[in-house]
């Protein structure tokens, strides 16, 4: 059976975001609790950490192979080989908040949520940042802004809102960005964890990372389980293709705060799948700041 296989093991606290970076080939993934960003080369097999600083909470890579970080307090920087320059210092009603998980959408606007620390202290909200830099509210009463992406039509949206263990979907209007129409996609028991990141196959079905539920599940776009996997870590937190083909997944899972004998004995590692389906290539962002 195909088992989930750790290839970096840095203990992260809280790893997130791994993102397929198509112009280097490698991937891309965010400690955010320990300031810390790693990336993995899976043809030499190597794996570093290239950044040290503010807590990333997201990230997305620009059209030009820059990294766009999505910090604390509403910050927005840069990174390029070790050089961050900010964009955007602070947005006034996030100096309680950070972002947390972000996506670029088929124009090269962000996506881009936060939540409040301590979490769940007051509602976050769901940003896009759009081409010229404008930041616009697109969605109020959000709890734990998580998991997006797209239909492969590119005419639906899904937002994952972890506080209210929902996943949520949406009419996306690829020329204006606009959401509409928000209704419930997947309402997950408690008992079963939370959802946490998720991404989008080539066939349209949906990938969910569980939080403190040990698993990654696939379900089709009517919200069907098609299959799940488990893994050696309770807190499962994000997932994305990548490879040359888009044809390996790619999970991030966390140690948060807990240790491995009560957390799982692979909690905090990256792990890789290859679940036989491939994947949807993620967007550049095209921010011109």
């Amino acid at each position: 059976m195909n088992q989930p296989e750790m290839i970096a093991d840095y203990h992260c606290d809280l790893g997130e975001n791994p993102l397929w970076h198509p112009l280097e080939q490698r991937l891309y993934w965010t400690d955010i609790n320990r300031g810390r960003l790693y990336r993995y080369d899976p043809v030499t097999g190597k794996h570093e950490q290239c950044y040290q600083g503010e807590p990333v909470g997201g990230f997305t890579i620009q059209a030009d192979g820059a990294l766009l970080l999505f910090m604390m307090r509403g910050r927005i920087a840069t990174w390029r080989d070790g050089s961050l320059e900010t964009v955007v210092d602070e947005i006034p009603a996030e100096l309680e908040a950070r972002f947390n998980d972000v996506i670029a959408d088929p124009r090269g606007r962000v996506f881009c949520g936060t939540l409040s620390l301590p979490v769940g202290a007051r509602p976050g909200r769901l940003y896009r940042l759009d081409t010229d830099g404008s930041l616009h509210v697109a969605l109020e009463g959000v709890i734990v802004s998580n998991g997006m992406g797209f239909t492969p039509d590119h005419r639906q949206f899904y937002h994952t809102d972890s506080g209210y263990r929902r996943i949520y979907l949406f009419d996306y209007d690829e020329d204006t960005g606009a959401l509409a129409n928000q209704r419930t996609w997947l309402k997950v028991p408690e008992e079963a964890g939370v959802p946490d990141g998720m991404t989008v196959d080539a066939q349209g079905s949906i990938w969910s990372a569980r939080w403190d539920g040990s698993a990654l599940y696939r379900y089709t776009p009517e919200g069907v389980e098609q299959e799940h996997f488990q893994f050696p870590a309770r807190k499962v937190s994000s997932v994305v293709f990548g490879g040359p083909e888009l044809n390996d997944l790619y999970i991030t899972t966390a140690l948060s705060g807990g240790d491995r004998a009560e957390e799982g004995s692979g909690a905090g590692g990256l792990f890789r799948l290859h679940p036989g389906v491939r994947g949807l290539p993620e967007f550049y962002s095209r921010i011109i700041f």
